[in-house]
Formats: structure tokens, sequence, C-alpha cells
């Protein structure tokens, strides 16, 4: 009888703590914005970096992740060889970063490495806060991630714009670097426009902002400020290998992905319809062309804007929206912010001649996708068990590299695909890369063959 009454009691604390637990991740009460800075200080001491941190803190939160990861494990005395297959071990990860809140309505703005993998984010606010969020979407090419958390009127950080940054000018980055909330640092733009390649995510990111302001471990995901506090970037990553060398995603890029995300779930960017690759002095020197750098293009789809504005094979491109194009990422970047309808003006070099023309972006036709795979592979497709090639067109590149029908198409650029629509997904995300990574399955083998975009 004793028994059953410390179980009663123990359950009577367990239902009893489990709202006051479940209060502090769901609480929804304003923050209330700082209170100005006392009178009693000096004009001197009211730089521009103290203004602009005290108006700030306010609005940038700590990320606080927990991943959930099952391993298998044997034991080695009984089972050295795994011949019983072991046992599943579950552990729990947890992780910190950065992020700000971008809209007062419960938008968080953070990097999507910080949240990958995720089970569980809280975020920690400035006032000691805490609130579980819910993730909304992400961009892994940007390494962008947009969080809600259910509360209003929230301290939002001014957004300003990166348009007119300049190299030199003063920067502030805030965020959480080793876990001490509410940091700030300070320094310089060091460069534009930094493509920069990331080992652990296996991609290059690209148009980042150079600074040597402090971005620590931690800090990732937090707003990068100029001297009037509007955030003009996202610090992203930092080299390890370098000293005060940092990385921010350019406010004007995080802001079309932010509200693709929140419009459409996903990335919406608009089409052009020209595969690019970058222009180097010694194949400019080796193709004839007087220019030594830009995006070559490599080729036009049909029914493209690209082909409507005029644009051709071999063909230089130079700017874009008067801004100067320099390799095949940087002009993915500039285009890949654009919205369907909104002219650009090209400078292209055709045979030694200088031209402009105007390209009008558009939304990706609905099969995009398969349409890729014809024309670069020569292959059409249908359902059955997975995505099964039905025909293959004489002379292509599929052809020559031996596919034939009844092959399985189980993989592109590395993402396992299970059916028609994840095929045309992948292809036309991968429409603007130089070439595609098909996985074809035959029989218990499994080949990976590439096909260049170019013509």
């Amino acid at each position: 009888m004793k028994h059953i009454r410390i179980l009663v009691l123990l359950f009577a604390v367990i239902i009893a703590c489990k709202p006051m637990a479940e209060s502090q991740t769901t609480n929804t009460r304003p923050r209330q914005e700082p209170a100005p800075i006392p009178a009693t200080v000096s004009a001197s001491r009211r730089t521009p970096i103290v203004v602009v941190a005290h108006n700030v803190l306010p609005a940038v939160v700590n990320i606080q992740t927990e991943s959930t990861i099952r391993r298998r494990t044997v034991d080695p005395f009984f089972d050295p060889f795994g011949f019983f297959g072991g046992g599943d071990r579950t552990y729990t990860s947890q992780s910190l970063g950065s992020g700000f809140v971008w809209s007062s309505d419960g938008i968080v703005v953070t990097n999507n490495h910080v949240v990958e993998g995720a089970s569980r984010v809280t975020v920690n606010f400035n006032d000691g806060t805490q609130l579980r969020a819910k993730l909304i979407g992400v961009d892994p090419d940007s390494d962008v991630a947009v969080l809600r958390v259910d509360a209003k009127k929230l301290p939002a950080a001014p957004i300003g714009t990166s348009a007119d940054l300049m190299i030199g000018e003063s920067v502030i980055a805030v965020g959480n670097p080793f876990g001490l909330s509410g940091s700030v640092t300070t320094g310089v733009v060091s460069a534009l426009g930094r493509s920069v390649p990331s080992k652990e995510a296996g991609r290059t990111f690209t148009d980042f902002i150079q600074t040597d302001a402090s971005i620590n471990p931690g800090n990732s995901g937090g707003p990068l400020c100029d001297t009037r506090g509007h955030v003009v970037g996202v610090n992203t990553a930092v080299r390890t290998d370098g000293q005060g060398i940092g990385f921010a995603i350019p406010v004007d890029r995080a802001r079309k992905i932010i509200q693709d995300i929140l419009r459409y779930g996903q990335v919406h960017s608009a089409w052009i319809g020209a595969v690019t690759a970058t222009l180097t002095p010694e194949e400019a020197k080796r193709i004839g062309t007087p220019v030594s750098r830009g995006a070559l293009v490599a080729r036009v789809f049909g029914g493209s804007p690209a082909q409507a504005a005029g644009l051709k094979p071999g063909d230089v491109i130079t700017s874009a929206g008067g801004k100067p194009v320099d390799s095949r990422e940087a002009f993915s970047t500039f285009t890949s912010t654009l919205a369907a309808g909104q002219p650009l003006a090209l400078t292209v070099v055709r045979e030694g001649t200088t031209r402009t023309l105007t390209a009008r972006p558009a939304d990706p036709p609905a099969d995009l996708g398969l349409r890729i795979l014809w024309e670069i592979a020569g292959l059409r497709v249908g359902e059955g068990r997975g995505v099964v090639i039905e025909e293959v067109a004489r002379g292509s590149r599929a052809e020559s590299v031996g596919l034939a029908p009844e092959d399985a198409i189980v993989g592109v650029n590395g993402v396992e695909i299970t059916s028609i629509n994840d095929l045309n997904r992948e292809l036309t995300r991968s429409a603007e890369r130089s070439s595609i990574v098909l996985s074809v399955a035959r029989g218990r083998y499994i080949y990976n063959l590439m096909f260049p975009m170019a013509l």
C-alpha cells in the first residue's frame, strides 16, 4: 500500500510539473523594447557601435538544437564479428548557434547548418524567454533557414540593404560565439562577391561578404550590421585555417530567399534558360575572345527567356543588371535573386563586339527537368518499379554510354529519387549546372554517369 501511495504522489508531481515545463517554451508575452541609454552617459561614449549594440541586441537570439542519433552497436566480447547484428543505441546531440528576429510576428532567421538534422529547435531570447520554434523552410545553397515562434510584437532587427556596401566600410557582427550570448565584434567589409567552398556542406557558397569582424563558432546565423544598425548580412562561416576571415550572406539575397520560403515554402528562382561556364584567361585565349573574365554561354534552351533575348552559345556575359560578372557563380547568384518578369540588362561580347541584351526571367516550365533529360541525355522515362527508362534517342549521349530501356534512374547529383516528380524537381534544380550525374541501376549494379550540359 505504501508503494502505491508513492507512485500516486510521483504521478501527481509529474502532472503538476508538465505545464510549468511547457510554459517555459510557449511563453508568448511580448518582449519590451530596450530601455534608452541612460542620459548620464556622455556623448563621447555614445559611439555608433554602442548605439547599434544597444538597439540590435534584443532582436538577436540563441538557437539551441537537439538531434537524435541512432547507432548500431555490437558487443565486442560476445559478438566480436557482428554476426548477431548488435542493437540500436540512441544518442542526443546538442548544438548552439545564433539567429535574429526578422519580423515582429515571430519570424526568426538563422543558418541552415545550425538547424540541419535537428529534431527540436528552441529559441532563447535576450530577456531569458525560451520558445519552441517550427522550421518553415531552408535553402541549403545559401545556408539560410527560416523559423517561426508563437509570439507577437517581438523586437525585430532593422533590415537594410547590401547593394551599396563598400569595401572598408565598418560592420558589426552580433551573436553567441561559443555559447556566450549577446556578444558584439567589429571590423570592416574586406571584400564582396566571395566564393567559399565548404567541405562539410559539399558545395561552394557564392556572393559572400568577407569581413574581419570575428565570426566564431556559435556566431553563425546572427546579423551583420552597418553603423546605422541596419542588417546588411547574415553571418554564416569562418575559415578555420585563416585569421580574422569571416563571411556573411548579403541581406538582399537573404531577403529574396526568406520571402520565397514564407510565400511558397521553398526558394522560387526565376529561370533564364542559359547554361554558363566560368571564362578563364586561358580559355579566353583558346577561343580568341578579347575579354579574359566572364560567364561563357555553353547552352541556350529552346523557348527560354535567354533565347528570346537573343543570347547564343559562345557569348561571354560580362555584366548583369549593371554589375560586373567574372564567373558562372557570379551570374548564377545574381539571377537567383530576380523575380519572374523583371527585366535584366546583359552586357555580352560576341565575336569581339560588345552588345546589350535584355532578358526577362520567367517561372521555369513545370516539366523543365524532363525536357533537360531529353535535350542533354536523350532519355524519356516512365514509372514502374521506380523511374524506368522507356526511350533512348538514337545518337544521344545516353546511347553512347550504353543505356537502354528498362534501366532505372535512382539518383540525380547524389540525391535519391523514387518518382518522376523527384526526377523532374532535381533536374530543374540543376538547370544551370555545368553537368549532371545520373545514378542508373541495372540488375544489382548502380552506375554513376556524367552528362555535360554544354552543347
